[in-house]
């Protein structure tokens, strides 16, 4: 039987258990396929309740169970993730290790027709459900990330009508107090600005692979995430995982 290669990037709490890796695999063996042999792969570990859960990338983009994989693609694993006219601005929506400095970026998004300026800012915490929390890391699949962040600005101006979006979000070492994740929405009207704002930062939480890892005084753990939408969950086949794996 003919092989080929596939190249797999797993992500947040699936880095613990499964290395990146090339996999081998039936010439034209679909996404599901390959979950049944990364599953095999699990069996015993609590890591296998998640893989139902979660959704697959190729090439960076979201995939469905039935797509055909071709030699050399990119597949990532991607556990539930952590959370004007014209195209965005690079500098509006971005990835970043450094502080997110909110005060400024908040005042440079307004404009005189602006009658509204919504911001969400995320800020670390010192405590989870009664764990004292030292820091938090986020880690993210950075092409795609950026992607899906560009596309929800401008869905969110498409609509709800908004002049602009701003979307930042905290890579690596976040400290108690600092800003994780930084929302900006400006609109002449503030309904729409509240509205869009909502709707962005729960759709970045269930939609963008990042991923957090919480570290408390007694241990640290890879923060549960929020479910993926179900058109996007490419494990939903439960036959997918009762197959057996390929040789």
């Amino acid at each position: 039987m003919k092989k080929m290669r596939v190249q797999l990037l797993p992500f947040g709490v699936l880095k613990d258990v499964l290395a990146p890796a090339w996999l081998e695999l039936p010439s034209r063996a679909t996404v599901g396929e390959l979950l049944a042999e990364v599953s095999a792969r699990f069996q015993g570990h609590s890591a296998a309740a998640l893989l139902p859960r979660i959704a697959v990338s190729v090439n960076a983009e979201y995939a469905q169970a039935d797509q055909v994989l071709q030699e050399g693609d990119l597949v990532g694993l991607l556990p539930p993730v952590s959370g004007g006219s014209g195209d965005a601005p690079v500098a509006a929506v971005f990835l970043t290790r450094a502080p997110i400095p909110a005060e400024d970026l908040v005042a440079a998004i307004k404009q005189g027709s602006d009658g509204a300026v919504v911001v969400f800012d995320g800020i670390v915490r010192d405590n989870t459900r009664g764990r004292r929390t030292l820091y938090l890391d986020y880690e993210a699949y950075e092409e795609m990330a950026q992607n899906q962040m560009q596309s929800l600005a401008g869905q969110a101006r498409e609509r709800f009508g908004v002049r602009e979006v701003m979307l930042v979000h905290r890579l690596g070492r976040v400290e108690i107090g600092e800003t994780s994740v930084l929302i900006v929405v400006a609109s002449a009207h503030r309904a729409a600005a509240f509205e869009a704002n909502r709707w962005l930062i729960d759709t970045l939480k269930t939609t963008v692979p990042i991923w957090k890892k919480e570290t408390f005084v007694d241990g640290a753990v890879w923060a549960d995430g929020e479910p993926f939408p179900e058109e996007l969950v490419a494990g939903t086949d439960a036959a997918a995982f009762s197959r057996e794996p390929a040789i």
